[in-house]
């Protein structure tokens, strides 16, 4: 995608006014659902969703101090330097390439994925897949926004609590399902993740390759889930899909050697996600006969953010369980535009 309109580098510039959070933690959307937008041809529509959205925006914290190459340890996940990481990491790409910068600090970020309830990575996979788009013609909104997506993963960095192995499971449709859900499924994803102690062995891959395929299998898993239990949490379960799917959108931007250990992360985070708000039991959903494109305009015109965003992830797997799951996002989530 080539924003030939300009749209995109139009949102962003506005939009880096602006913290990534509001009222203490609550995440910004608007950077990942107009990428969205645009790479789905409704850029005329973007402005006038950002005026609509920009109650739930606020101004950025305020800094404290440099972080540095020999101090940037004790500031990771204190989500009072966002601020911090965010000049930081814009220093870093004035200084180097963007894919020299997100290969030195991926493996530095992928054990705090679940931070932020995901939404950093999520963010993350958003910005780079803009970056890549560009035809080494990257603009200075779109590399900031890189700068603000690591930022805001820095800051909010979280480990998952130490793990007990599960027996195997033999896909990722079936690991899904043999993720145990959290004892008590009440309060914040915080205190729900908090409450994790073991998850089925799925993933492991010998190479590159393998870890990519299996990747793009715990997307098309997750996003087929949310068809049948998204009603557990409409706007949570989202991030089961959307999570694992930003680090596949990452993965073409970074060193092979990386790619296995990124698959790892994402089913960790896809299955964090899936116990702390599965349901009991799955609900029968009737297909669409919906395109693709249609499918989109509906998600677009709904304006949630998460609807927009999970309806980006359900086209990029672009069967028809995955359509029906995103008609299922659509009706289960409330609106913002009227």
């Amino acid at each position: 995608m080539n924003d030939v309109t300009g749209t995109l580098d139009e949102a962003l510039e506005r939009l880096h006014t602006t913290g990534p959070e509001r009222d203490g933690w609550l995440s910004n959307h608007a950077p990942m659902a107009v990428e969205a937008l645009v790479r789905h041809g409704q850029a005329p529509v973007v402005h006038r969703w950002l005026d609509h959205y920009a109650d739930r925006l606020e101004e950025p914290p305020p800094p404290s101090r440099p972080i540095t190459a020999d101090d940037w340890r004790e500031a990771l996940g204190d989500p009072a330097r966002i601020t911090d990481w965010t000049r930081y990491f814009g220093r870093e790409f004035d200084a180097r390439p963007w894919r020299e910068v997100l290969a030195a600090w991926w493996p530095r970020l992928l054990p705090g994925i679940a931070g932020g309830a995901t939404h950093p990575v999520i963010r993350t996979g958003h910005a780079v897949r803009t970056l890549l788009a560009s035809d080494g013609q990257e603009s200075a909104p779109r590399r900031a926004e890189l700068a603000h997506a690591l930022g805001y993963w820095a800051a909010r960095h979280q480990a998952l609590p130490a793990l007990t192995p599960l027996a195997g499971a033999p896909t990722a449709a079936a690991a899904l399902d043999a993720v145990p859900p959290v004892p008590e499924q009440s309060g914040g994803i915080r205190a729900r993740l908090d409450q994790l102690t073991a998850f089925p062995r799925w993933g492991e891959a010998p190479d590159p390759d393998t870890a990519k395929a299996r990747l793009v299998e715990l997307v098309t898993a997750a996003t087929h889930r949310y068809a049948t239990h998204g009603h557990g949490e409409p706007i949570m379960l989202v991030h089961a899909a959307t999570a694992p799917n930003a680090v596949l959108r990452t993965l073409p931007a970074l060193p092979r050697e990386l790619w296995a250990p990124s698959l790892a992360a994402a089913w960790a985070a896809a299955a964090a996600v899936t116990a702390a708000y599965t349901p009991r039991e799955a609900a029968p959903v009737p297909s669409t006969a919906l395109t693709p494109q249609e499918v989109f305009e509906r998600a677009a015109a709904h304006g949630d953010d998460h609807t927009i965003k999970f309806t980006d992830t359900a086209l990029d797997v672009a069967d028809p369980l995955a359509l029906t799951a995103a008609v299922r996002s659509i009706e289960l989530n409330p609106p913002l535009l009227p």
